[in-house]
């Protein structure tokens, strides 16, 4: 394994492989990747983060907790005598940023959105659910796609069944949204309310893995899995879970060494890369049985943490990742040891299907004050090479960015990172971390200037971005430097919910292709995919569309798929 390790890092790193063999032996120490600055005082401390169909990031704090750096427009102040701190509150909690102009605008909430959930349906509408107190049972839509440059929330009142505090959203194959679990709420509903969904449903699992009165289940990990049943892992535990009939279809084991990784533990999860497997004519339910669907969680504070940090003891946060297909007829988690522990950290799958690992602190726990040991660092996790050469470390970042801290994909390829407010309110001076209204950018390695000659730049997608399952789709694009044609793949990403270090309905699938044909001398290829088989497979809505080339991908293009 050490001759893979040197073989595939520079020479000029050689002697840092050598240094740190006995602790890291197949670590990439590349130290690649790059940072903008973006926003000195984005004016809210980003504790939300969603990117939506027209390039605008929404993002939003918590509103019971005095005024923010950002004023509203004249005589639009906020009136809710029942913030505790600010019954009239003329700055803003919420803001929209435009990706495409450095832009910032302030928007309106009125009930409060402490650690609350949220998804994109399928017309491109920013459904956002719970949050603390009056906003515990609310549902906020966001509309991107208003006639005017105004758009803001709408905000209902007690839509939901049951409080919604640290709860999480999955977009489902119908279109509807799933709203589960929460603090001390042990079952879950649907959105929209239809005579059918207007009921709550138990989900024993959530109170089976409640850790000794230690809330280590809050923001559970779930996906939709290509059988349209929910992974849902929380604790240290996973089941594969059938909503429509309230049944657990599948218990998986528990993670190695039985440490939390859900809040306040807060480790990370993603779901890998979809692969659809060569297919021919078998029937859907046969082609869905042949794809491969891997969840990957990494980090998170060891069993006890968050009471140690409490009594002012920061023990070390996990370095350990946990893989598994969970479609495997015997499923097992596979342990890798990431370069540094890591909790509070985010995880973005990017276009070309790494994982970035981002954010975070390396010792203590999610809450207030409770963490420290700034994880500068990214790590770019390469899920397609061989175990113990999967972790590259990257070029730091000089912002420390702690508890409530986001980071989202943009279409461009950037990692949008935001937010960091470890304190009950902003405090930006006599604290450890003070609290952080910069916005930045991460530039991931496949941005570096000497590859923009691999670099794909698309130029149409079959006759209108509107596309339809199991359809063959003509993508056209150019490629300006030398052509590796066998390299060439075209992947969707779904927008993903950020919060607490979890990205809700994150989703890359890898469409299957047949090899790009050049069209001329200019370096013109058209490339014909087939769009995913079914709704299992990609929730309907709005997705980027990229085409990848030797690991550099493409600016994306939106898509909806219906």
């Amino acid at each position: 394994m050490l001759s893979y390790c040197v073989m595939h890092c520079p020479k000029s790193h050689t002697l840092i492989f050598f240094l740190t063999l006995i602790i890291l032996p197949c670590t990439i120490f590349a130290l690649s990747g790059s940072w903008q600055l973006l926003q000195r005082n984005v004016g809210i401390s980003a504790m939300h983060m969603q990117l939506l169909s027209n390039d605008r990031v929404i993002m939003f704090d918590r509103t019971n907790f005095g005024p923010s750096n950002l004023s509203l427009p004249p005589n639009n102040c906020r009136h809710n005598p029942q913030d505790e701190y600010l019954p009239v509150d003329c700055t803003a909690h919420s803001a929209e940023y435009n990706t495409l102009t450095n832009s910032i605008r302030p928007l309106s909430i009125i009930t409060d959105t402490w650690c609350s959930s949220g998804a994109v349906l399928s017309n491109g509408q920013l459904l956002q659910t719970g949050g603390y107190k009056d906003g515990e049972r609310v549902v906020r839509t966001f509309q991107p796609n208003c006639s005017t440059d105004d758009c803001d929330w709408e905000e209902i009142p007690n839509v939901l069944l049951q409080h919604r505090w640290y709860a999480s959203d999955h977009i489902l194959p119908d279109g509807s949204v799933i709203i589960l679990g929460g603090r001390r709420v042990f079952n879950y509903e649907f959105f929209p309310k239809t005579p059918s969904t207007s009921t709550l449903t138990p989900f024993p699992f959530l109170r089976e893995v409640n850790d000794r009165g230690v809330e280590n289940n809050l923001y559970p990990f779930m996906f939709l899995n290509i059988d349209g049943n929910l992974f849902v892992f929380d604790n240290n535990r996973a089941v594969l879970f059938n909503y429509k009939t309230n049944e657990v279809v599948r218990t998986y084991p528990t993670v190695p060494g039985g440490d939390p990784r859900n809040y306040p533990s807060t480790g990370s999860a993603v779901l890998l890369p979809l692969k659809k497997l060569e297919t021919g004519d078998r029937v859907e339910a046969e082609a869905e049985a042949e794809a491969e669907a891997e969840v990957l969680i990494c980090g998170g504070a060891r069993r006890g943490a968050y009471e140690e940090a409490i009594r002012g003891q920061f023990l070390p946060a996990l370095n350990s990742c946990a893989r598994m297909k969970i479609n495997d007829p015997n499923p097992t988690w596979s342990m890798e040891t990431m370069p540094m522990p890591r909790t509070m950290g985010d995880m973005v799958v990017l276009p070309n299907g790494d994982v970035l690992i981002i954010n975070g602190a390396q010792s203590g726990s999610a809450g207030w004050e409770l963490g420290r040991d700034p994880a500068l660092n990214p790590i770019i996790y390469h899920p397609d090479n061989v175990v113990g050469s999967r972790f590259e470390v990257t070029n730091p970042s000089t912002i420390p960015r702690m508890y409530h801290s986001c980071a989202i994909l943009l279409r461009d390829g950037r990692v949008l990172v935001g937010g960091s407010n470890p304190h009950q309110f902003y405090n930006f001076t006599n604290v450890l971390f003070p609290t952080d209204l910069r916005l930045e950018a991460f530039l991931p390695p496949y941005m570096d200037p000497t590859l923009s000659s691999l670099r794909p730049n698309i130029s149409s997608v079959g006759s209108s971005t509107e596309i339809k399952y199991g359809k063959i789709l003509k993508v056209k694009f150019t490629i300006e430097g030398v052509v590796n044609l066998a390299s060439i793949k075209v992947t969707m990403v779904r927008p993903s919910f950020n919060t607490h270090s979890f990205s809700m309905n994150q989703r890359l699938l890898v469409l299957t292709n047949t090899t790009a044909v050049k069209q001329s001398s200019q370096g013109r290829f058209q490339l014909k995919v087939k769009t995913p088989e079914s709704s299992n497979i990609a929730p309907p809505g709005y997705y980027m569309l990229f085409v990848v080339h030797q690991n550099v991908p493409s600016h994306g293009i939106w898509v909806q798929i219906m």
